[in-house]
């Protein structure tokens, strides 16, 4: 008979520091943001996807060197270039792809270009229910951009 009462003291012991514990968090100030409504605070060092620099007079600086796509563990950057029509030396960028469904966010692509010609974006509302819409054509991004 004794057990049943140590059982029932336990019990009502447990009850009691659950209730403790859900009426301090009751009357504790609320810490939920609500999105939709309020955004929050992006920290300087966020990483998002990579987008394209643009130099002075709003071209990629990119040189479609490849590096990027050489150094991408992933393999999502797709880079294509084309000779200048102006006849300089060297390429210019046609076709840069990123798809971020396979993008580990690791910074490699970064870190190994020589011109500065790609940086992390601040974008970080990127929830969609299809995979098309994380396939960014990264040139045409930049052009909307500076247009």
């Amino acid at each position: 008979m004794s057990g049943y009462f140590k059982e029932l003291f336990t019990g009502t012991k447990s009850l009691a520091v659950g209730m403790g514990v859900t009426i301090r968090a009751f009357f504790s100030p609320v810490v939920t943001m609500q999105y939709p409504y309020e955004t929050p605070k992006i920290p300087e060092r966020f990483r998002g996807h990579i987008e394209l620099v643009a130099d002075d007079e709003g071209k990629p600086k990119c040189v479609a060197c490849g590096m990027c796509q050489r150094a991408c563990p992933s393999g999502c950057i797709t880079v294509k270039g084309k000779k200048r029509e102006d006849g300089g030396k060297g390429k210019v960028v046609s076709f840069y792809r990123l798809d971020f469904t396979k993008c580990s966010l690791c910074g490699q692509c970064v870190e190994s270009c020589k011109f500065d010609a790609i940086t992390f974006s601040k974008e970080y509302n990127l929830a969609s229910t299809r995979k098309e819409d994380f396939i960014y054509d990264l040139l045409k991004r930049l052009q909307e951009k500076n247009s």
